[in-house]
């Protein structure tokens, strides 16, 4: 050990780190110290380690998680676009977060119309996609509407989407398109019939779980065993209908047609 080494405690104060980061960093191999005594463990870094330690501590305040710095620090290019996309995503998820909210605000606690409705069974080819957890199910849902296509004119209307009761993580999300013939990528079977509570939602689609909120407490308040899965008939066509007047119908089956 030489005398241009810097204890811990120091080194923290130069790198703006704290002893506890220090440590942490080390068990990771981010930022490993210049010496460590073998009898005593104690850890000794260089001073030209503390841009380095400066570096991990703003990146650490942008929320560039610390395998990307790692990769940052070893000079991988293009690291932190990721890292800006993910931000982005996250940054549009809270804008609609607020969204929600403000109409709750508005509007009180959702409440809406119930009625009953008997559904036909009905012949579907199905797709299905996997959403990472609730939040991911917007993009599920799109990927697997992208796979069933939607050139043809009214297709919307012939739109199904399926969901489970239960959102655990990941979320199973199947997508229907009602018809008789076959559809590449997809799996032809038959959306059983029977009994529905249904809800309409009018307006965007990352609102409609105000919408399920008032459909699964009217079936608790009246009783009914809730099975699935959730159906969302979408009515209209989002390419040209504006978000606040899209027509979602809801249905929780009640009873199956035998």
């Amino acid at each position: 050990m030489d005398g241009d080494l810097l204890p811990i405690g120091q080194f923290a104060r130069l790198g703006r780190l704290s002893v506890k980061q220090l440590r942490r960093y080390d068990e990771l191999g981010l930022l490993v110290p210049a010496y460590v005594d073998e009898q005593t463990g104690y850890r000794y870094y260089r001073p030209a380690q503390a841009r380095e330690a400066l570096s991990i501590g703003l990146l650490r305040s942008l929320d560039v998680p610390l395998a990307v710095i790692g990769q940052v620090l070893s000079g991988t290019a293009g690291v932190l676009a990721g890292v800006r996309d993910d931000l982005e995503a996250e940054l549009a998820r809270r804008r609609r977060t607020i969204r929600t909210l403000e109409r709750v605000m508005a509007e009180g606690l959702p409440s809406t119309q119930i009625r009953l409705v008997t559904e036909p069974a009905r012949r579907v080819a199905i797709v299905r996609e996997s959403a990472a957890g609730p939040q991911d199910i917007g993009r599920a849902t799109s990927a697997a509407v992208a796979r069933l296509g939607t050139g043809a004119p009214g297709l919307p209307v012939q739109l199904i989407g399926l969901f489970p009761i239960d959102l655990g993580d990941p979320v199973p999300v199947d997508v229907a398109l009602v018809t008789g013939e076959p559809v590449s990528g997809a799996e032809l079977d038959m959306l059983p019939g029977g009994v529905f509570a249904c809800a309409t939602h009018i307006g965007p689609y990352d609102q409609i779980p105000l919408t399920t909120h008032a459909l699964l407490s009217w079936c608790a308040e009246h009783g009914h065993p809730v099975h699935g899965p959730i159906r969302e008939v979408y009515v209209s066509d989002p390419a040209t209908t504006a978000p606040e007047q899209l027509v979602t119908h809801l249905m929780i089956p009640l009873e199956e047609q035998s």
